[in-house]
């Protein structure tokens, strides 16, 4: 699981699905980068079951799978502003 925190991308996902589910379209416009990468980051963060994704239609709404986990991803963030201000 700290491999996957380990890419900032996937930590901003994260970070942005600590308030509410987005669908991959909303991620793509709200991180700037293309939606195969987006989906990409998507699978591995779902493979290691950090997000679920929900149906609405033909969407899909992709949010934590855990309430648990943005605490974690906060420290993760958190610790990585400590080490790179030594």
């Amino acid at each position: 699981m700290f491999q996957v925190l380990g890419s900032p991308t996937r930590l901003a996902i994260l970070s942005r699905l600590e308030k509410r589910s987005f669908s991959v379209n909303e991620l793509v416009a709200w991180l700037g980068i293309s939606q195969p990468l987006v989906s990409q980051h998507l699978r591995v963060l779902r493979q290691e079951r950090l997000v679920n994704m929900t149906r609405h239609g033909k969407e899909s709404l992709y949010g934590l799978s855990d309430a648990h986990i943005s605490h974690i991803v906060e420290d993760a963030i958190r610790h990585s502003r400590e080490r790179t201000r030594k």
